[in-house]
């Protein structure tokens, strides 16, 4: 890396700025950061060859407007040298994901793809879910575009192959059949209703099915319906009918299927109205495993090409690549693209943008997608800024919110308290900027609404003080919350309550010196009737809006989505606090013991409250273990 010394640093910029590196920068490939005197990244790039590409910047002659504004702001420049052009790609797509730069093609959701797991760490694998790093043990298939699209498979799977889907735990405690053996969807193998070599069989027919070999699978299922049938076994020959049925099922929903592909990933890109969607779409195994529609953050007036070029390489920084990837337009560095994704994934990965024939027919479906995808966004955007703007008339606003936060508490008698924080803007919810709040307060009475919404408040606005004095002092780093995004003001607060919530978050911003955020409470109105809310403005009375609104409409969506994430994150904070066990904390204990102590005990409670004694009567529990888990709780009382 190379740096000017830091007077020099303060004394210039712009041109100037890159005119300073020429001289030492080496004709080799690398990545470059340009900064501004805020500390900010404001862009990423990579060349292969960094003293003529960086050379390119010395002048705002030649530049379009918004390139010439980052040239003019660039107040530093950090350069990383590799070894090739490939791996500057890699690395720039790794540091623009990192940075988010303003002058860069942001891939906004970068959410993991689930997959579907088949565990071989026991006897009777389970298929399930999975989503993240792919460190456990077992077969994963995938990527699904979303959720839904996996959780569907899983079903349909289960009525196909009857695999279990239950924890170990669960599996390991049960002593007769679920509600899933009993509807069809379980063979049963918790409790010996098929032998292990039954299942292995069940769990290679899946596992063939989802590498593609579905018409084998559905030809093997037929047969041994017929031969059920005719050996008067009707019962097991409609258990294979209903096998069949789930099989076409879920083939008649995945729409088009590629006769000739067994795995590729499909990318268009659409643009209107200054706004761009990327549609993708997911074929593994011959079949169609779902799409998902990007919007990406760019500049104007930037080609199709170099959006798209920039994208896929964000896109694949944290998976894996197909075979194949098609695309609707040819990208400016398609060879080093696909080079440098062979290499990742150790196999030849191949990029085009087919013309004709049944891959042709592939991009053309998902670039129809693209366009009905961008123009119901343009459609809701516009919808959003009118609504935007009359929430601004309706309660006397400066100018319409960009960022809106609304804020709801949710406990059960005080107990296991989480605060909520969702965020809304001209783009609609921002869910990867939801936050919520466990509330610690000691001070705290059991229920008392007030002091725990002064506990959020306290916390979420004394955070964006002290990230804007590190901002004043250049220091990137603490502007960041723990996700690395930084952390943004509202021009609008929201919080679900009446004059007294308003009050509480009043006093908070009147003692941290908070005189720049609007405040609205939204009551829900008498007997609870929605429609007839009062909303408390500072300085206002209390009002209520006409009950058909769109304004009314519009806050009562944002109020019911802050109450939803409260509940869900309270459910969460609780159900964890249900399955956790004093047992899990005593050393020595694993999950044998704890098993034995509890069918022993009956309950947790019994085990803390058992003599030295009764311990010790224990299977697999000795004198010592015994006396380990006695002064344990002794100890804690």
């Amino acid at each position: 890396m190379t740096s000017p010394p830091p007077d020099k640093r303060l004394k210039k910029t712009g041109p100037d700025v890159v005119k300073s590196y020429l001289r030492t920068l080496p004709p080799s490939p690398g990545v470059y950061r340009m900064i501004d005197a805020r500390d900010e990244v404001l862009y990423v790039g990579k060349a292969k060859n960094l003293s003529k590409r960086v050379a390119s910047y010395q002048k705002l002659s030649g530049h379009s407007n918004r390139i010439q504004r980052m040239i003019a702001a660039i107040a530093d420049m950090v350069f990383i040298t590799t070894n090739t052009e490939t791996e500057a790609l890699l690395l720039e797509a790794n540091l623009i994901k990192k940075f988010r730069p303003r002058y860069n093609v942001i891939m906004r959701d970068d959410k993991s793809f689930p997959y579907i797991l088949i565990t071989d760490s026991h006897d009777f694998p389970q298929i399930m879910k999975h989503r993240g790093a792919r460190g456990a043990r077992g077969q994963f298939f995938g990527p699904f575009a979303s959720a839904g699209a996996v959780n569907r498979t899983l079903n349909t799977l289960q009525r196909a192959f009857l695999l279990r889907s239950c924890a170990n735990s669960v599996f390991n405690n049960r002593t007769r059949p679920c509600l899933l053996y009993q509807i069809k969807r379980c063979s049963g193998p918790c409790v010996g209703k098929i032998d292990k070599a039954a299942y292995g069989e069940l769990l290679k027919e899946a596992a063939a099915f989802l590498k593609g070999k579905s018409q084998k699978t559905q030809k093997n299922l037929s047969a041994l319906m017929e031969q059920a049938s005719s050996d008067l076994e009707f019962e097991q020959a409609a258990v294979y009918r209903d096998r069949i049925h789930a099989l076409t099922t879920i083939q008649a929903h995945q729409g088009i299927n590629p006769q000739h592909m067994d795995e590729a990933d499909v990318f268009a890109i659409h643009g209107d109205g200054g706004q761009t969607c990327i549609q993708v779409f997911f074929f593994r195994a011959g079949q169609n495993w779902g799409n998902r529609a990007y919007f990406p953050q760019h500049g104007k007036n930037q080609a199709f090409e170099a959006v798209l070029d920039s994208f896929i390489a964000q896109f694949y920084d944290n998976k894996p690549p197909p075979k194949r990837i098609l695309l609707s337009h040819t990208i400016p560095n398609q060879a080093i693209m696909a080079q440098a994704l062979s290499e990742k994934a150790g196999r030849k990965v191949t990029i085009s943008a087919p013309r004709r024939g049944e891959r042709r027919e592939m991009v053309d479906h998902a670039l129809k997608n693209a366009r009905e995808a961008l123009a119901r966004r343009l459609a809701e955007s516009e919808s959003q800024r009118r609504l935007l703007e009359a929430v601004a008339s309706t309660f006397d606003l400066d100018r319409p919110p960009e960022r809106i936060e609304v804020y709801d508490n949710s406990h059960i008698s005080g107990t296991k308290a989480v605060g909520s924080m969702i965020v809304s803007g001209p783009e609609g919810f921002m869910k990867n900027q939801y936050r919520k709040f466990n509330i610690r307060g000691q001070t705290i009475t059991p229920g008392d609404d007030y002091g725990m919404m002064r506990e959020v408040m306290t916390r979420r606005f004394s955070r964006l003080i002290k990230s804007e004095d590190a901002s004043m002092n250049g220091s990137l780093r603490d502007r960041q919350g723990k996700t690395g995004k930084l952390l943004l003001w509202p021009d609008l607060v929201l919080i679900d309550g009446g004059a007294g919530q308003l009050s509480a978050v009043r006093q908070i911003f009147a003692d941290l010196g908070i005189d720049q955020v609007a405040l609205i409470s939204i009551a829900k109105g008498p007997d609870r009737n929605a429609g007839r809310e009062q909303f408390f403005v500072p300085g206002r009375q209390p009002f209520t809006l006409e009950p058909k609104s769109p304004v009314l409409y519009y806050l009562q969506r944002l109020r019911d989505e802050a109450h939803r994430f409260a509940i869900g994150s309270h459910r969460v904070r609780r159900h964890m606090a249900l399955t956790t066990s004093p047992l899990d904390d005593v050393p020595g204990i694993g999950a044998k013991r704890k098993r034995a102590l509890l069918h022993h005990f009956g309950s947790a409670r019994g085990v803390r409250q058992a003599g030295l004694s009764d311990l010790k009567t224990v299977e697999g529990i000795s004198e010592s273990m015994a006396k380990r888990i006695y002064d344990f709780f002794q100890d804690n009382r």
